[in-house]
């Protein structure tokens, strides 16, 4: 199985009857392995959430380049480097001119680069749903292009927890899990936990909730959402209930001090806005 890229580029076009690929796209080396992939593959399939949405590195895409670099090799608590050196694209050795893959302007998922047919969410994706993909596509059963395999419906509604829920949550107050012990016979979210599995694709078989954690999202968004985030925050804004707009103020900077890791732990690059470095910068 150790293929090289010179092994794949000599296979003749279209002769892999399917590519599972996962990751985002964060270097120009990636986007150069994922067309001659796409080149060579009958199907390509998307392989968890970094490929599907962009996952949890495309946060990254808050920061430009420089101030990514920046921290990680000079400001990060554990970095030993008095001599401040960064990563170039090129150093002369002397046994040759080396290079690096360039890194991008900003995390991609996989579709942002590629033609992609089909996609299996998760981080990680869970063995029912890589399963499930599997026996579709070798029986030639195929569903129709773009289908994000797992549940057309919410995380909720496959949750044993779901039949404590009530009818209508109104939250008086946030806890973040570690700042309380869960009833874990009850719904979450009624137990003013953030929980996102009213606005999350199920199939997963609530996985986490089993665990003892709320949902965080890696399924990703619903069919037709166009931006899980800003549908997560959307929720969760109709379900608090403060009428004192400095104590929902405090109450949000002490139990909600990343929304954006929150709300869009593993779909920014997916979303509306992309990142704050999505057009431009160094």
């Amino acid at each position: 199985m150790d293929f090289k890229k010179s092994d794949v580029e000599k296979m003749k076009d279209n002769s892999i009857d399917v590519a599972f690929i996962n990751g985002g796209i964060r270097l120009s080396e990636h986007e150069e392995m994922v067309r001659l992939l796409r080149r060579k593959s009958k199907v390509v399939v998307a392989f968890g959430s970094c490929a599907h949405l962009g996952g949890i590195p495309g946060l990254a895409n808050l920061y430009s380049t420089s101030e990514l670099i920046t921290y990680a090799f000079r400001e990060a608590p554990t970095v030993v480097n008095p001599d401040g050196v960064t990563p170039t694209a090129s150093y002369k050795a002397p046994e040759g001119e080396l290079e690096l893959p360039r890194i991008l302007k900003y995390v991609k998922p996989l579709d942002d680069v590629i033609d992609v047919d089909y996609y299996i969410p998760g981080c990680a994706p869970t063995p029912n749903i890589i399963k499930k993909a599997l026996d579709d596509i070798l029986s030639g059963n195929l569903p129709p292009k773009g289908t994000v395999f797992g549940s057309s419906r919410a995380l909720c509604d496959e949750c044993e927890l779901n039949k404590t829920k009530p009818e209508k949550i109104l939250l008086k107050d946030l806890k973040r899990v570690h700042q309380v012990k869960l009833d874990l016979s009850k719904c979450y979210l009624a137990q003013g936990v953030l929980c996102l599995g009213p606005v999350t694709r199920g199939g997963c078989g609530a996985l986490c909730i089993k665990g003892g954690m709320p949902c965080t999202g890696c399924f990703g968004p619903l069919d037709n959402v166009k931006d899980f985030g800003a549908r997560a925050l959307s929720f969760i804004a109709s379900i608090i209930d403060y009428d004192d707009e400095k104590l929902a103020e405090r109450i949000i900077e002490e139990y909600l001090p990343d929304p954006a890791g929150w709300f869009y732990r593993y779909s920014l690059p997916r979303s509306l806005v992309k990142g704050r470095y999505s057009g431009g910068g160094k």
